[in-house]
């Protein structure tokens, strides 16, 4: 299998951020940087995105000092993807103040000939028009996994339907999959969603952790207790690129690889967490990492 076997669809953005710690602006984010850094750490992803004149040089030439290929983001006239946030004391929630799409409202994204055999696809929450785009142009991927949120879920539930029938793997928070099933119960939401097409089912629950189900079987993953949590923007997204990164460096989809990778995710979105932006998750090595799921491990199953 070629190294680089993850193909990643997403946003690449600045974000404006107002946490408790203090205001933030121009902070390099998106969907697909973020998982990229996450992946990098296990396989070479490839990421298809757009980003504007204005987007930072120095960025791409770290993600590709990483191992990422970036030969599929398209650098268009405009101004790049820009979204402006508020956290909450308690960082759980957050407001939305600005969204400015610029560039990324024709975004069509083009799949050079090379990405188009990539085993591994991660769609990432942008438009389920541009994910049904995408999956019209890999060929006979082994997983397809996407993200999706609340606007697509209200605004594009036909799409969305279009594209939950296509794809192996869906990763969503459990608020997002409480409103997709129009069920509170969690189990039951998933066996709902799990009947609209999606094989495997992660259901995101930040500080408290994750829960993985499909026809057979559930398990949970908890998030690893943090002493210092600063930034949570882009977590999930880290949460999901760690996810498929370790399922792509494997080469294995079963239970065992599947559980190992939730553990592996859940590691590493920890770091993300830890700082503003990307910077924890492009500073960290694979000792740090592996240090880290040890302790993780030992929480779960003490004296092993």
């Amino acid at each position: 299998m070629p190294a680089s076997s993850l193909l990643i669809i997403g946003s690449m953005a600045f974000d404006d951020l107002d946490l408790p710690s203090g205001e933030f602006r121009d902070v390099v984010g998106g969907s697909a940087t973020y998982s990229a850094f996450a992946a990098s750490h296990f396989t070479e992803p490839r990421v298809v995105a757009v980003v504007g004149e204005d987007f930072p040089e120095p960025t791409l030439g770290e993600l590709a000092r990483r191992g990422v290929d970036v030969s599929g983001i398209e650098r268009a006239r405009g101004k790049t993807f820009r979204w402006w946030g508020r956290y909450a004391k308690d960082l759980v929630s957050r407001t939305t103040l600005d969204t400015q799409l610029n560039v990324f409202a024709d975004f069509k994204p083009k799949l050079p000939q090379s990405f188009t055999q990539s085993p591994y696809v991660l769609l990432g929450n942008i438009h389920p028009a541009l994910q049904l785009e995408v999956l019209a142009q890999v060929k006979s991927p082994r997983l397809v996994a996407a993200d999706t949120m609340n606007f697509w879920i209200s605004g594009e539930r036909a799409l969305l339907g279009e594209v939950l029938k296509k794809i192996d793997l869906l990763i969503i928070n459990d608020e997002e999959l409480r409103e997709l099933a129009g069920i509170h119960n969690l189990r039951r939401a998933a066996r709902a969603v799990l009947g609209m097409g999606p094989k495997r089912l992660v259901v995101k629950r930040g500080e408290f952790g994750a829960l993985y189900f499909d026809a057979d079987e559930s398990c949970f993953v908890p998030a690893y207790p943090l002493e210092d949590e600063v930034d949570p923007t882009g977590a999930g997204d880290s949460f999901a690129g760690a996810l498929l990164g370790y399922l792509a460096q494997r080469g294995v989809l079963d239970r065992a690889a599947m559980r190992q990778a939730l553990h592996t995710a859940s590691t590493v979105a920890s770091f993300c967490v830890e700082a503003v932006g990307t910077k924890r998750l492009a500073a960290l090595d694979h000792a740090t990492v592996r240090t880290r799921m040890s302790e993780l491990r030992a929480l779960v199953h003490p004296g092993d």
